[in-house]
């Protein structure tokens, strides 16, 4: 597209290297794209602003935050593959932000190209409102001829240059039939269009020209260009269409922000003049400083104004403006409602925040970000650098908030989760690359609990005397279970004073504390209800001290005749597969103690739920791209706890004894 209208002289290819938009070493080295890239062109007197976001699943928080800032949602399918994974994703963050979507089957020029199972599978997985605007005459090795049905004119590509001429003889049904399609699809966007066109039979090039807009806007109308991009054919015919038919943000439905600190929700004029309200949709962390992508909806921002945050609640000096262009740079004075720029060196601006004007403090809601699906430990590589790495990795979720990392209390590790095995290693060499600090990869400790299943009772007696004051406390207990998830019960029913009130609440300390150490393996005990119905106490000797004591042993004690066990996290996982690879899924998630819960046909894909223990998920993205030649895809969330098998069980105690002895050597 920017090679089209002359934003750069070289038609850059991925394989080589040399694109304006993937210039980055982990891209180059790669050969994909791994953030998203700020582009911007002008054609026939509009400018048209490109987001290029990456199509692998791993970096699939930069597809919904472009879409987000996008007016419209330009989605690729592969000729020779048709609707993938991807596909499903990228329409989807469109119809969750209401955004216009056009279909561009791209690599048309392949050998095995198959424009018509491309045609078919976008209509049976988006619906009929997935119209072709076009026909590849030609499709194939050889490719170079395209019937556009806009024009109602073939047009043929010679060396990169492209010249119309009448649609043969035997292409013109289809041609007028797949014309008729656009027309009623445009005319069926509104109400008096489609009046008119059964009055008339036809629609006047203004009001079809109207009539898709409307129906883009209103995403009951999804066009279907093709190309073959790496040979620069169709793609003008495209800027055509985006230049001339696609809404703007003039066209789009009005914005709205809210009032800070309210619910009140106020619609934005998408003018220069309004208030300002501008959202970070993409930061990129340099050594210079952050560098933020910006989208203004409401009013515009200059250089050297002072601006507000409200997500931070702090004032921002805006310095430099950049309209991006890859990796290059131009200098901006000002970005107004409805552009995008990009900003440098922001004190506490991060991606997903707002910026507004200090007296008319608006604030846009935030998008959620895809949740992680995989997570590992990591270590410092050399002793020291634990300080580094948490403030490295807390400096990349600001960049990308769909890496979420942190240490782990409970597990006493420092754990990152991410979208993916590539996302990760992506997150670790820019760790070392930025922040100069190396760390190594472990399998992260699993949250487990612990828990009883009888009832059972124990007393402990800590008494010490070694000169001076002694210590006394005894404290009878009565454990009793509780329904999954209830929590934690104490119950206080000593009578006749042989516990004096004033030393309950030690005896309840000393309890709690022993149930978050644990007893069976070290892990937290929930869902148990503790009764202290008895002791004995000194006048002189007891204290606070001694009955907690009393109470932490007596507790021990109790939980161990207990009937003891060990709870697992339980995970909701759905994988969606192709058919072919169904079975193999399947079996694998059997292979992982998983249980099938059921199976829903989506398209041309099933989509498969189970209950999988999150001990068996590590690493479950890289096995199952593995296993379904990346076709495969899944989200998990948290479901419940539930018993651990005798089995694993004993492994995992004797993991914690192993630990335990490491930790005091």
């Amino acid at each position: 597209m920017i090679f089209s209208t002359g934003a750069t002289n070289r038609l850059g290819s991925v394989d080589e290297g040399n694109t304006v938009s993937d210039y980055t070493d982990a891209e180059i080295a790669r050969k994909i794209s791994i953030s998203t890239s700020m582009l911007h062109c002008d054609w026939k007197g509009s400018k048209v602003n490109i987001l290029d976001v990456p199509g692998y699943a791993d970096f699939i928080g930069d597809a919904k935050t472009a879409v987000w800032a996008s007016d419209i949602a330009l989605t690729l399918v592969n000729a020779t593959s048709g609707v993938e994974i991807g596909t499903d994703k990228a329409f989807g963050f469109a119809s969750e932000f209401n955004r216009a979507t056009v279909f561009l089957i791209n690599h048309v020029d392949r050998e095995f190209a198959d424009c018509d199972g491309a045609f078919s599978a976008i209509q049976e997985h988006f619906g009929s409102e997935a119209i072709p605007f076009q026909i590849p005459v030609n499709a194939g090795e050889g490719f170079n001829q395209i019937i556009d049905v806009l024009q109602m004119k073939l047009i043929t590509y010679t060396d990169g240059k492209a010249e119309a001429s009448d649609i043969p003889e035997e292409w013109q049904d289809q041609a007028e039939n797949l014309r008729e399609q656009v027309v009623e699809g445009a005319a069926e966007s509104d109400d008096d269009l489609i009046e008119r066109y059964f009055e008339e039979g036809e629609l006047t090039d203004e009001e079809i020209a109207q009539g898709l807009k409307i129906g883009m806007v209103n995403r009951t109308l999804f066009p279907i260009f093709v190309s073959a991009a790496s040979k620069n054919i169709g793609v003008d015919l495209l800027l055509d269409f985006l230049s001339i038919f696609a809404p703007g943000p003039l066209d789009l439905p009005i914005p709205t922000a809210f009032k800070e600190g309210s619910e009140e929700e106020v619609a934005l004029a998408v003018n220069d003049d309004g208030p300002l309200a501008a959202v970070v949709f993409k930061t990129i962390s340099e050594s210079v400083g952050d560098l933020s992508f910006l989208r203004v909806y409401s009013g515009s921002i200059t250089s050297g104004e002072d601006v507000f945050n409200p997500n931070r609640r702090t004032n921002e000096r805006i310095g430099q403006i950049y309209s991006m262009s890859g990796g290059k740079r131009v200098d901006m004075d000002v970005v107004g409602a409805g552009d995008i720029g990009a900003l440098i060196k922001l004190k506490d601006t991060h991606t997903g925040n707002t910026l507004c004007n200090r007296n008319a403090r608006l604030q846009i809601q935030p998008i959620e970000f895809p949740h992680p699906l995989i997570r590992v430990a990591v270590t410092a590589r050399s002793r020291g650098d634990e300080d580094k790495i948490s403030a490295g990795l807390h400096s990349i979720h600001e960049e990308d908030p769909s890496f979420v990392a942190g240490y782990d209390a409970e597990l006493r590790q420092i754990i990152a989760q991410g979208q993916g095995e590539l996302h990760l290693t992506v997150v670790f060499d820019k760790l070392k690359s930025k922040f100069g600090v190396e760390v190594e990869v472990v399998e992260p400790r699993i949250p487990y609990r612990e828990t009883i299943q009888s009832r059972s009772e124990a007393q402990y007696r800590h008494r010490k005397q070694s000169g001076g004051r002694g210590q006394y406390g005894e404290a009878y207990l009565r454990l009793a279970p509780k329904q999954r998830g209830d929590g934690f019960e104490f119950l206080d029913e000593v009578v006749g004073g042989s516990i004096p009130g004033k030393y309950i609440p030690a005896v309840e300390k000393g309890v709690v504390e022993a149930m978050q150490r644990g007893v069976l393996a070290g892990y937290p005990i929930v869902d148990t209800q503790v009764t202290v119905y008895d002791g004995s106490f000194h006048q002189v000797d007891s204290s606070d001290m001694a009955f907690k004591l009393a109470g932490s042993f007596a507790f021990q004690n109790a939980f161990i005749d207990a009937k003891p066990i060990l709870l697992e996290p339980i995970y909701k996982v759905s994988v969606v597969v192709p058919d072919s690879y169904m079975g193999d899924v399947m079996a694998d998630l059997n292979g992982r103690r998983g249980r099938i819960q059921g199976m829903d046909p989506e398209g041309n894909v099933q989509v498969i739920h189970a209950e999988v223990p999150l001990a068996d998920l590590y690493k479950y993205s890289t096995s199952l791209r593995s296993m379904t030649q990346g076709t495969g895809d899944y989200t998990m969330a948290f479901s419940h706890y539930e018993p651990v098998p005798h089995d694993v069980t004993q492994k995992v105690i004797e993991a914690s004894e192993h630990d335990r002895e490491l930790v005091e050597a």
